[in-house]
């Protein structure tokens, strides 16, 4: 088993910024209607790459379909739950030539959001390529993220971590566990830390690979985290230049103004 660890600073988002962007993205979405298959924006012109194949728009069962058709790639998203007192929950799947997968997301209270999860798999075309296939798990507890950014200099570390992933593929699998802690200059100290280990008669041969590949794993693990905090800090800062009137705008522009 292997156990990488690597710590960054970010941009933070305050509770009360995501409280009152939240709304702004739920309002858009459900100020639209269908034609047809086609979905129309407010201003009544369609939404590009997006069909309504099934069901009544933005009710559970509603099957849409985004892309081109003729593009070699096919990707559906089916609203399970649409209700914003409780819940959102969609599934999506993806059909390429070389790939499936399937993706389920869960947002809970998603006015005020407090908890995002994710669950997914992956196979090869007709369900071939043993090492195609994999799953994954993800849980963000927003709530709790907050609570721990919040804890005082020197105070221990929450127990459970706000955000986890898990992988698993016939090879091995990775867990993946994310804490903040606050920082100077409204930023958030973000450590994380991944595991990574063999799975059942594999765990011997792996563990050789992964002290073999001890050095470059750890410099591949802290170059992602630090691209994905560069990432974060761009988005954010975008975000917090426009504010919700910009959101909105932005939201409601059409891609070729």
């Amino acid at each position: 088993m292997a156990v990488l660890r690597h710590s960054v600073t970010v941009l933070a988002v305050e509770r009360d910024l995501v409280a009152e962007l939240a709304p702004v993205f739920w309002d858009m979405a459900e100020s639209t209607r269908t034609e047809g298959a086609a979905v129309l924006a407010p201003d009544g012109q369609p939404v590009q790459d997006l069909r309504l194949l099934r069901g009544r728009h933005l009710k559970s069962g509603a099957l849409y379909e985004i892309g081109r058709p003729d593009d070699g790639e096919r990707m559906a998203v089916r609203i399970r739950e649409w209700r914003r007192a409780s819940a959102v929950e969609l599934e999506q799947r993806l059909r390429a030539p070389d790939l499936n997968a399937r993706v389920t997301l869960r947002l809970t209270a998603p006015d005020r959001p407090r908890l995002v999860e994710a669950r997914g798999r992956m196979w090869g075309p007709d369900g071939s390529g043993v090492l195609r296939r994999g799953s994954g798990r993800a849980r963000a507890d927003l709530a709790a993220w907050w609570d721990a950014a919040a804890l005082p200099p020197g105070a221990p570390p929450t127990a459970r971590a706000p955000v986890t992933v898990r992988l698993r593929h016939l090879l091995g699998e990775a867990r993946l566990q994310l804490r903040p802690r606050r920082a100077a200059d409204g930023r958030w100290l973000v450590e994380a830390v991944a595991t990574v280990r063999g799975r059942w008669l594999l765990r011997p041969v792996a563990a050789v690979g992964l002290l073999l590949a001890g050095g470059p794993l750890r410099r591949g693990f802290r170059d992602a985290v630090e691209r994905a905090a560069e990432s974060w800090d761009g988005a954010v800062t975008r975000l917090l230049e426009l504010g919700p009137d910009g959101v909105r705008e932005e939201l409601a522009r059409r891609p070729e103004d």
